[in-house]
């Protein structure tokens, strides 16, 4: 039997007051997901736990069998392999942000807010142009990443993640990073400059160089679960983690990390890889960038989209047996903006219900989501 899992990132939320308590995931219309709790299961779950950093790179690794003593450190070197680029042990990675600060100088924005798609274009060819110390690798929007000589002292400067770090002083923030690195705060200055031109209704632009990670060995996921995947994404940490874990990453057109992704080029991709593997993971990002913009009713909407568009035609035309389980990695909430380590949404079910295996076991931990979905390779031994 197959097993599919669908990780809405950041799917739980906190309450919101303007809808009196509910939800994005409450509120948001999903009937394919209803019926699957009417002969499955509905739990809530933290992924995190108390253990780990609540997080894409933490949760997702978690989910796929990985140990959290074989975690990296940082996600950059993961990005990095989700564009076919790989690092010596001699250098290392960082992210990049297009970030705003007010005349203030605190972050007002970690995204670009206020940049148009052609003006990221610009910016980030200039700044792909000038430097020889490090290299600027653009990936989608306001997201970059810096490659740059092994510096001890830029791996163990911990930058505040921008987008956890808003109305503060971006002096103070990026400062210890500055004085870890001559190359970092000559690059930085000259990005300063660039990014100058682009000023506009009393915001600045700078580059937020942030999470710097080496080179990093994973195990496979086979070795870990005795099967082979597939991870069907758009997002650069997800298609990371798949190119790392030795699972099969197909390309996607017309797909973006966000809301106005191509859902059903999702749906069609992981009909295909379910084809050929016996697990697929189906990752949608949305949900988790519009909560961290505050926008709860981007995030249900997005939600119900997923219902109509993907799970829908996928259950009308799944053709044998299949554990189903629908998940997030972590809660973000559209009240503050940030991950927590509270309890998400967990809906598992084995479609069609009358299925062979179809007794759903009580979902607590990430170890039983890990159990449901894996219990095929125990079963082949």
């Amino acid at each position: 039997m197959r097993s599919l899992l669908v990780l809405v990132d950041g799917l739980g939320d906190d309450p919101i007051p303007a809808w009196d308590g509910e939800t994005p995931f409450t509120r948001s219309r999903h009937p394919h997901m209803d019926a699957l709790v009417e002969t499955g299961a509905l739990a809530h779950v933290s992924i995190s736990g108390k253990d780990v950093v609540p997080g894409s790179l933490t949760c997702i690794l978690r989910l796929l069998g990985v140990a959290k003593e074989q975690f990296p450190s940082n996600r950059a070197y993961l990005e990095l392999l989700a564009q076919g680029r790989d690092i010596s042990e001699f250098e290392m990675v960082l992210r990049c942000n297009i970030v705003s600060e007010d005349e203030g100088g605190r972050m007002v924005s970690f995204n670009g807010m206020g940049l148009t798609p052609r003006d990221i274009e610009e910016i980030t060819a200039k700044l792909g142009s000038f430097s020889h110390d490090i290299e600027f690798l653009h990936l989608s929007d306001y997201r970059n990443l810096l490659v740059m000589t092994r510096s001890d002292g830029v791996l163990a400067t911990e930058t505040a993640p921008p987008h956890e770090s808003m109305g503060l002083p971006l002096e103070e923030l990026l400062g210890p990073l500055r004085e870890a690195s001559l190359s970092m705060r000559v690059f930085m200055d000259q990005a300063d400059r660039i990014l100058e031109d682009y000023s506009r209704n009393g915001l600045r632009y700078r580059i937020y160089p942030w999470g710097p990670s080496c080179r990093t060995e994973l195990p496979s996921f086979r070795s870990l679960n005795g099967r082979d995947g597939a991870l069907v994404c758009q997002t650069e940490i997800v298609r990371g983690i798949g190119h790392a874990l030795d699972m099969e990453v197909p390309p996607l057109e017309g797909c973006t990390a966000d809301i106005d992704t191509d859902i059903r080029a999702k749906l069609e991709a992981t009909r295909d890889m379910l084809k050929k593997h016996p697990f697929v993971l189906a990752h949608f990002n949305g949900a988790d960038e519009a909560a961290h913009r505050h926008d709860y009713e981007g995030k249900a909407a997005f939600v119900a989209r997923i219902d109509r568009e993907f799970l829908g035609p996928l259950l009308e035309s799944a053709d044998e047996p299949m554990r189903i389980l629908i998940c997030g990695d972590h809660v973000t909430s559209s009240v503050t903006g940030k991950h927590t380590r509270g309890g998400g949404p967990v809906i598992a079910a084995v479609v069609p219900p009358a299925a062979e295996g179809s007794q759903i076991p009580p979902l607590r931990t990430y170890r039983d989501i890990i159990q449901f979905i894996t219990k095929e390779s125990e079963e082949n031994g």
